[in-house]
């Protein structure tokens, strides 16, 4: 078993009508509050009156900022730490899923350290040595920013999706009503479970560890994932269902299923690539190149990878690499019953190998690092495992 460090600080809020207790939290952490949101969903849904009312009834001022994108963009974080300056905010609150909460952690970054440039603390040339705090109003279980140290931004100008990793992206609170999810659309919440597994199997795959305990809990949580996701999918009203879903979201993404076996982030950074350049769905683009990706490189972790197919699938097959391949055909089927793209075809898109060759060298920041834990992947590597996910 691997050293590691497990932090926890987010104070989690969870159930029916929770959204109402919001300032009630909040006053613990600040007076004046920046409302980050996305296109007006949350608008017409009431959840932001409930939420404004509630911080309102607790004596704190609130400023909204709308129109967080799917994918968050510098530029837009850069006009909310304007507006949060303006305003004079002490902490900033993500009401949404992962776009939100990432743009209001940029927003707190980029508040607390107004002198410096956003993408120059984003991609480690400044060092981030204090922010604001942040909250969460959450209304969709995917990324799990909710609880997580991680915050993704797209530099547009540049065509390039970064992500940062610190202990200031931690929320202070997270507030979590799972009825929300019941109104979203089956494709949203198919994206959800599919992200929810990647931050869990990213963590996984991952050979020569030994720390069962870790296994057995993420195991446990891509088999809850798994039967209750689809339970939401076909019938989206499924109370206690969507609570497993949203409460495995978190646990997914704040650290807990890689105690003692860290994590290995390569094919998210293979779905970035793709999000940046064709602004795919973050869920969409890993979910049309994890099956390459995992075929690619099982022969290099076929304990792992049969364990998996047993543990999580239920295969009994007792040769392991068939099992493994088995594993591997059984989640990219799942995949597909969710609606899920499987390939970058099912994208809509058809990159040309010159597109291909653009698409490796971004994921692997113009060939200066090498991905996975498995089996190092240069660029080479990675443009054969685009190649594959075309099919």
């Amino acid at each position: 078993m691997e050293n590691f460090k497990f932090y926890a600080p987010t104070e989690v809020v969870f159930g029916k009508d929770v959204e109402d207790q919001t300032g009630e939290i909040a006053c613990k952490y600040g007076r004046k509050a920046l409302l980050v949101y996305g296109k007006g969903s949350v608008i017409k849904s009431g959840l932001l009156g409930r939420v404004e009312k509630a911080l309102s009834d607790s004596g704190i001022e609130y400023r909204e900022f709308g129109g967080a994108k799917p994918n968050p963009t510098l530029e837009h974080a850069k006009e909310g730490i304007k507006e949060a300056i303006a305003f004079g905010a002490d902490m900033i609150i993500g009401i949404g899923g992962g776009s939100a909460i990432d743009t209001a952690k940029a927003i707190a970054h980029g508040t607390a350290n107004s002198d410096q440039d956003l993408w120059a603390i984003w991609t480690r040339k400044v060092p981030l040595t204090k922010s604001l705090p942040v909250g969460a109003v959450l209304t969709i279980a995917a990324a799990g920013s909710e609880m997580s140290d991680s915050a993704v931004l797209t530099n547009e100008e540049l065509g390039k999706k970064a992500g940062i990793n610190t202990d200031f992206n931690r929320c202070r609170f997270a507030i979590v009503n799972p009825a929300l999810g019941m109104t979203l659309p089956k494709n949203q919440l198919a994206a959800g479970v599919t992200d929810i597994m990647m931050h869990t199997m990213e963590r996984y795959f991952i050979p020569e560890s030994h720390c069962n305990m870790t296994d057995e809990i993420a195991e446990g949580l891509l088999r809850t994932v798994i039967t209750n996701g689809k339970r939401i999918i076909d019938d989206p009203s499924d109370y206690d269902a969507m609570c497993e879903v949203f409460w495995a979201s978190s646990l997914s993404h704040n650290n807990l299923t890689e105690c003692g076996r860290g994590k290995d982030f390569s094919v998210h950074k293979l779905g970035h690539a793709l999000s940046a350049r064709y602004d795919v769905t973050h869920g969409d683009s890993l979910s049309a190149v994890w099956g390459a990706w995992a075929k690619e490189l099982y022969s290099g972790a076929v304990p792992r990878f049969a364990r998996f197919a047993e543990k999580v699938w239920g295969i009994t097959e007792s040769d392991a690499e068939k099992a493994a391949l088995m594993g591997i055909e059984k989640t990219v089927d799942f995949f597909k019953s969710i609606g899920m793209p499987v390939s970058l075809r099912d994208l809509g898109i058809d990159p040309s190998d010159e597109d291909l060759e653009a698409l490796s060298l971004d994921a692997t920041m113009q060939g200066a690092v090498k991905l996975s834990r498995i089996r190092p992947l240069d660029a080479s590597d990675v443009k054969k495992i685009y190649r594959a996910a075309l099919q």
